[in-house]
């Protein structure tokens, strides 16, 4: 045998590594595939163990999001997000920054203020 000849051509241990080959490739396009199948339902599955109010709207934006994958992105943050708790502590802090100040802490400033302004 020479350097040059190609081991195993036009035998029967070709074919079988062929198929080998054939089979491995076809498994691993299809486990790309099924997780990146799996990956891209993650948020409708977790919409439906939550049993999310806007299920249609996330299994929507999924369905988009083959395309466009940022709208996929917004599908994730709705499906993972708590809208109600969201808004109702979005409220709380706003509610928190707009109160007024203690009210001895008013007259206190009331009070220096008016001693400034009489020396």
């Amino acid at each position: 045998m020479s350097l040059l000849a190609t081991p195993f051509v036009d035998t029967t241990t070709d074919t079988v590594l062929h198929v080998v080959a054939l089979v491995v490739l076809l498994g691993s396009v299809g486990a790309i595939a099924f997780g990146f199948w799996k990956v891209h339902e993650l948020p409708v599955s977790k919409a439906r163990k939550k049993q999310h109010h806007q299920m249609g709207l996330i299994s929507a934006l999924t369905w988009i999001g083959f395309i466009w994958h940022w709208v996929w992105v917004v599908a994730v943050i709705l499906a993972f997000v708590d809208g109600e708790k969201a808004l109702r502590k979005i409220r709380d802090i706003w509610r928190e920054s707009s109160e007024p100040v203690n009210e001895t802490e008013i007259t206190t400033n009331t009070v220096s203020e008016k001693e400034e302004n009489h020396a």
